[in-house]
């Protein structure tokens, strides 16, 4: 598996597209905000309907505080849709169906349930920073609770 990033790293550059079909580079986010990439499994899963409310729940105080929260999995835009009507989710999803950026970032590997070897997301959040380092790192973090860890560490 290849080196996880630590904080102080330069995360990596990428270009991505959002569930409405536009597309986003991390360097032009990084121009208006610090950006919080949230890795997960799979759209409207329990595990993962948990994380995406819990930052819905703190979209405000993220957004306040001058971070872009945006949410990556392999679903296609209509599930990502679905999950954002669904939850009324106040942040982009990026459809990331080639598992590339899960690649990019270390977040794609391989994993084990009831016996079976598979390859998949295992769920992580970057914080990263204008500059474009890292200012946060969480591989396989808690569907609960992480947002609560992430914003003490962030110092809000």
């Amino acid at each position: 598996m290849a080196k996880r990033f630590e904080v102080g790293d330069k995360a990596p550059e990428f270009t991505a597209e959002l569930t409405d079909g536009s597309t986003v580079t991390l360097s032009e986010m990084l121009k208006e905000s610090g950006v919080i990439l949230y890795f997960y499994p799979r759209d409207s899963t329990p595990g993962c309907t948990t994380q995406a409310c819990d930052f819905r729940d703190n979209f405000g105080s993220l957004n306040d505080k001058g971070w872009r929260v945006i949410g990556i999995s392999k679903d296609s835009a209509k599930s990502h849709q679905k999950f954002i009507d669904k939850h009324s989710l106040p942040f982009e999803l990026i459809v990331d169906s080639e598992t590339e950026l899960n690649q990019l970032y270390h977040t794609w590997t391989k994993k084990k349930l009831y016996g079976r070897t598979f390859l998949g997301c295992i769920r992580s959040t970057f914080a990263i920073n204008q500059d474009g380092t890292f200012a946060w790192v969480g591989y396989n973090v808690k569907a609960t609770g992480h947002v609560e860890k992430l914003m003490n560490e962030l110092n809000m």
